[in-house]
């Protein structure tokens, strides 16, 4: 059975959904297309937005011999066949599907034949081409990025898909959740859409039945690529900005991925980076936080998860200790450092105890002789940081 992502595949590129930065009337590829003239090319972005659509219209529009090709799955020997047809043929369109993940071989076998346009490249990634793909390809390669498509954009792409659907009725506040559950996701949309029809006798798509078959969003999770490190950024990002709201966000997302663990390291990480000396309590809180979570489970897990989140973005911040002890090792590894002063050596008959005097404090050298005067801590004013720091001034004065 053909599924609708196929059937719908356009033949044009005024009838690709979205990416109007590149396919609108007089944008880049729409006047590529129309003056007959294509370049090597990488479109990259997220899961369902349109790679192969694009490159599917273009090869057609061109009227041009073309060939699918995927990257990881078909071998060095087919794209021998591509070349021997390109030299015969004089020109052909090879689209490579997850072109980030091509190896080497192939890579070189193909590189002649892009330069003398013998083969004209599409490659279609959801990887960075700056930071995956070859630079002897990329540098070949007009490089461009897509845009997640909009809710309106799915909303369109099923109502097109509706005709392909022998008396389908679809409720309206069922597109609605699909459109939405996709989260810019068209191939998604039109996967559900699809399930929904074929598992109803009536051939009605209601809500109620739609939330049946899934609840959850059809996130771009990949652990090893670059959106999985934007999602933890954000994160980080947002509380370290105090916006609870933000940070709230970029937590569920992961929860809903089911990446707790990435989720719990990375607020460890937050706890003592960007919150620190204000709130030194944060730790011990975020670690109890973490245990209750293992401990009850999803979906309970969500709420000492939420606490912890919004409590940590609201804290006052201050990274003072974490930047002090980075310019300590980096003294280290200059060779800045010196004998450790007789006063505190272990076979010391000169140690003054601190606990013998008032406040528990006395003035005596810590400090190597090379070092001495050199300050690595510079406290902020901030939290509870603010308030240790008075009382280190009022027993040091």
């Amino acid at each position: 059975m053909e599924i609708l992502a196929n059937i719908l595949r356009p033949t044009k590129i005024e009838d690709v959904i979205g990416q109007q930065h590149l396919l609108g009337k007089n944008k880049i590829i729409y006047n590529l297309v129309k003056n007959k003239k294509l370049f090597s090319m990488i479109l990259y972005g997220n899961p369902g937005i349109g790679k192969t659509s694009i490159a599917n219209a273009i090869a057609c529009e061109l009227d041009c011999p073309y060939r699918f090709l995927n990257a990881v799955i078909n071998k060095k020997e087919d794209f021998d066949m591509v070349i021997n047809e390109a030299i015969f043929s004089g020109e052909i369109i090879l689209i490579v599907d997850e072109i980030h993940r091509m190896n080497k071989d192939k890579q070189d076998i193909l590189l002649p034949y892009i330069e003398n346009g013998k083969i004209i490249l599409i490659g279609l990634t959801t990887a960075n081409p700056y930071h995956k793909i070859n630079p002897a390809i990329r540098s070949r390669c007009q490089i461009f990025e897509l845009k997640s498509l909009t809710t309106d954009d799915i909303k369109l792409g099923i109502d097109k898909a509706k005709s392909s659907l022998p008396k389908i009725k679809l409720d309206d506040d069922a597109k609605e959740y699909i459109a939405k559950l996709a989260n810019g996701d068209l191939r998604f949309a039109l996967n559900l859409l699809e399930v929904s029809y074929y598992s109803s006798n009536s051939k009605h798509i209601t809500l109620k039945h739609v939330s049946e078959i899934n609840s959850k969003p059809a996130f771009f999770v990949d652990q090893n690529e670059t959106g999985h490190y934007d999602l933890l950024s954000a994160l980080q990002k947002s509380i370290r900005g105090s916006d609870p709201d933000a940070a709230l966000h970029y937590a569920a997302r992961l929860v809903e991925q089911g990446d707790l663990e990435s989720l719990f390291r990375r607020l460890s990480v937050i706890a003592y980076e960007d919150i620190g000396m204000a709130n030194p309590g944060i730790g011990p809180r975020l670690d109890a936080a973490i245990n209750a979570a293992e401990r009850v489970g999803m979906p309970e897990a969500r709420i000492p998860i939420g606490q912890i989140v919004t409590e940590m973005a609201i804290s006052p911040k201050s990274n003072t200790s974490h930047v002090a002890f980075d310019m300590a090792i980096n003294d280290i590894h200059k060779g800045d450092f010196g004998d450790v002063p007789d006063n505190i050596r272990i076979d010391t008959k000169t140690y003054k105890y601190p606990h013998d005097y008032p406040n528990a404090y006395v003035k005596q050298e810590y400090m190597p002789s090379k070092l001495k005067g050199k300050v690595y801590y510079r406290p902020k004013n901030n939290g509870v940081e603010g308030n240790l720091y008075k009382v280190y001034k009022e027993i040091t004065k």
